[in-house]
Formats: structure tokens, sequence, C-alpha cells
């Protein structure tokens, strides 16, 4: 089996890339399935990887010892032409992780549009282009950023799309895109809208919901991290172990239990800020809660405020996508496990 990893540099990319070095196949996980007849044992979750390819703006990193061929390159995956020739290995499984995040789209609506938009279409014509027979399951990680405000006190899959940014609008018609798509039968698509993916490991970057791992990341580091937003600001979030899962069990999933409803809101854990700190204190003591400082600005609050804060995912629960984390505490003792050596500055 060949798998493309488009968006492969990036911290969810790289910690797929090592989870399916390790196992070597698509371990697909049903123990926790509510109802097993929605879930068949598909022959991708039987199957050997045997080659991999990782593609992103940057050259992602070639796990040492690889026990099948990893080829790593850097290309602008939106160029024309470019998804040709990512797909010319005909992989038999696409996750498409590549995306400028929710600030810069917001900031740059042309770059916005390039990438999180017409990459995508250029990625999936061209499999209906050159992959006619061989449709190839495509994981396409969407976004809670699909559902705008007004909100009900926990939100359905069936919640209309009404995004307020443009990154929310972007991918909402990439999640259209990918169910026409797989209606056709040019591909076999999921899409998996994540909830926001904490602690996120390294630097920040230009997502406007960066500071919901700055409030966690930077104290347990030993350094000052700045809150632009109020404490009574709720959000969903998972930590990046239940993200790999998601990932790994959509790409094994019997599509067939999806029927024409192709794009599932992943669960996560609905907690406010004042939680987040909470459990930092808990968790890591009042001397690294005191880290953070209270810095109001506007345009972050502007955005966060039009963002979902609680859903009702017992539709991808049934599927058997499941949180790891029981609540923050354990998000944040993850993260000192995996990123820290268990060690907090």
């Amino acid at each position: 089996m060949h798998v493309l990893i488009l968006g492969a540099a990036g911290m969810i990319g790289r910690k797929l890339t090592e989870r399916l070095v390790a196992d070597t196949s698509l371990v697909a996980d049903t123990s926790l399935v509510a109802d097993t007849s929605l879930v068949a044992d598909t022959s991708l979750g039987r199957r050997a990887i045997e080659r991999m390819t990782l593609i992103d703006i940057v050259a992602p990193p070639v796990p040492a010892g690889a026990p099948f061929p990893v080829v790593a390159e850097a290309c602008d995956f939106a160029a024309p032409g470019t998804a040709e020739r990512m797909i010319a290995g005909r992989p038999d499984v696409i996750f498409h992780l590549a995306a400028i995040v929710s600030g810069e789209a917001e900031a740059d609506f042309d770059k916005g549009l390039r990438i999180n938009l017409d990459g995508t279409r250029h990625l999936l014509d061209a499999i209906r282009s050159e992959m006619a027979g061989h449709p190839p399951r495509v994981v396409l990680t969407s976004s809670i950023a699909v559902f705008g405000a007004p909100f009900p006190d926990a939100i359905p899959d069936s919640f209309q799309h009404t995004p307020l940014t443009s990154y929310g609008t972007q991918k909402a018609i990439c999640e259209l895109l990918l169910a026409d798509y797989s209606r056709r039968g040019f591909l076999d698509g999921i899409g998996i809208r994540l909830p926001t993916i904490c602690v996120r490991p390294g630097k920040p970057n230009k997502a406007a919901s960066g500071f919901f791992s700055g409030i966690i990341r930077e104290p347990l580091n030993g350094e000052d991290a700045v809150l632009p937003v109020d404490e009574d600001v709720r959000h969903w979030h998972a930590s990046p172990r239940s993200a790999i899962g998601f990932l790994i069990h959509a790409a094994t999933i019997d599509t067939g239990s999806l029927a024409n409803r192709r794009n599932l809101t992943m669960p996560g854990l609905s907690v406010t800020v004042a939680e987040q700190i909470a459990s930092l204190r808990r968790v890591a003591g009042d001397r690294v809660a005191a880290r953070i400082r209270r810095e109001p600005d506007a345009v972050i609050a502007r955005i966060v405020e039009g963002w979902p804060r609680n859903f009702d995912a017992a539709r991808a629960g049934k599927l058997g996508f499941n949180l790891v984390e029981r609540d923050f505490d354990d998000i944040i003792r993850f993260h000192i496990e995996d990123e820290l050596a268990g060690r907090v500055s």
C-alpha cells in the first residue's frame, strides 16, 4: 500500500508519519465502537504499508529506520501541474493535511483561496483525471470553523454551515467538493473536522487559535505567555494523540456507513480558558500558571467570538472515533510526556 501525506512537515503530519512508520500498516482500532455493524474491517486496515510519500512546502523529515521506502519532497502543492505529479505513484491512501491556518487565511485572502481551496480542488481534479479505476481513500482535515454563530448549546453535524471567517468558508467548500467527488466515484473521501489541537508543540504559528496552546506550552517551558481573550471564552479541544487516532481511523473505516454524509465533527472537550488555566495549575503548580499575562487583543477576540464552543459528536463516536484524553488535565500531561520528557521548567 502506498500512503501519501500532504502537509507532512507540520506537527500533525510529523506525528502521523512517525506513527505509521512504527505501526507499518494502517491499524484500525474498533474496540470502542458502539455499533460494530457500522464499521467493517476494511482491506485498508489489513494491508501493510509498502511505501510512503511526504509532501510539504519545506522538505518533511524522513524518520530513521523506516521499514519501507519513504520519499520526502518540498513543493507548492497548489502550483499548476504539481497535483498530477504528486499522485503519479498512484497512492492508495491520501492524508490531506495541507493548509494555511485561520489567522493567515484571514489576513491574506488570496493566499487562503490559493492554498486552502484551489490547491484542494487541483488535487481532487488530478485524482479524477489521472486515477480513474483506482479511487484512493482521501482523508481531508476540515475544521469546526465551517460553523458560525449563533449556535445551539451543542452543535450537531447537521447544523448549517455559516462560517464567519475566510478560512472556515474555504474548508466548507472543500467539504462539499469531497462529498460530491465521492458521490460520483472519483475517490473515496472522508472529511474530519478537527477540534483545536492542544497542546501544539514547537513555535507559535499564525493561527488565531494559537493562544489556546500558548498559554499552556510557554509556561511549561519556563516562558511568559500572552492571553488575548477573556477567561470565560469556551472552546473545543483535543490532544495530538487523539488527532492521530482520528486520522488513522478515518483511513480504515468502511465509508459505506457514512452514506452521502462524508464529513464528521470529531469528539473533543469543551472547556473555558479559565478551566485550561485551572488544569495547568493542578498539573504544574501555581508558579507555572502565574506566567500567563492578560493582554486583550480586539482582533483575536472578534475572530474567536464567532467560533463554536461545544458539539454533539455522537455520530463520530458511534463510528469509532474516540478521544484518548478524559479531561484537560490529561491533555497537559500528554504534552509533558510526549514533548518535555516528563519535566516542567
